[in-house]
């Protein structure tokens, strides 16, 4: 019988760790199988907050940010390529960062219609920005993606165009923050342990194994 297990990944769509490390938390829950019933739900982050509708020059958003040479920024990108590339996911170059409210907005409507779609949605999206350097604080591109995700892309305008889920999102946001969580991505299993970053997938199945061990010993 499968331990049941909740996993609650608090995250951005415009974190590109944040891509990998659900890519790696996928390939781990591969590796268990059945052993774990995991139900998986995307919590929202915003790495940028402040930042205008009309986004920002990546590259002068780095620098200013993490105080970053073109040079490291190079590297820190390699980095990233190969370990996307490792686990399936090609991070090609972004032109812009964006405020991704929005996205948020969208990925918790997408909660509720069940976890399949919410994660259908949250890997459009990771592609869609990183991948394709498509612009996702645009209602447009968001709806788009919503469609290539299997959702009804109507629906998704309407809640885009609306007000819909904003007060959902900060509260999500306050509560995590409130509990102490200041980078991204944060995976927390079972409501109680914390693994933060873009761990390798071995790392990711033994915390599974583990806490699903101590869930059957009660």
């Amino acid at each position: 019988m499968s331990t049941p297990l909740r996993i609650d990944f608090v995250s951005d769509v415009s974190c590109p760790w944040c891509a990998v490390g659900l890519k790696s938390l996928q390939q781990a829950i591969d590796k268990v199988g059945d052993e774990v019933a995991v139900e998986l739900h995307f919590q929202p982050f915003e790495l940028n907050p402040q930042m205008p509708p009309e986004g920002e020059d990546s590259n002068e958003h780095l620098a200013r940010k993490y105080g970053a040479s073109a040079e490291q920024l190079a590297q820190n990108r390699e980095v990233l390529r190969q370990r996307g590339a490792a686990l399936g996911f090609d991070f090609n170059q972004r032109s812009r960062v964006y405020n991704t409210f929005d996205a948020h907005r969208l990925l918790h409507w997408a909660g509720e219609q069940g976890q399949a779609s919410q994660l259908a949605l949250k890997q459009a999206l990771l592609r869609a920005y990183f991948t394709d350097d498509r612009d996702v604080s645009s209602h447009a591109v968001l709806a788009a993606v919503a469609g290539e995700a299997g959702l009804d892309v109507d629906e998704a305008r309407q809640v885009l165009d609306s007000d819909r889920h904003a007060s959902d999102v900060r509260a999500r946001e306050q509560l995590y923050q409130g509990r102490g969580i200041t980078a991204v991505p944060s995976v927390i299993l079972n409501d109680r342990h914390l693994i933060q970053g873009g761990q390798p997938v071995e790392l990711f199945e033994q915390a599974l194994r583990q806490v699903a061990a101590e869930t059957q010993a009660g």
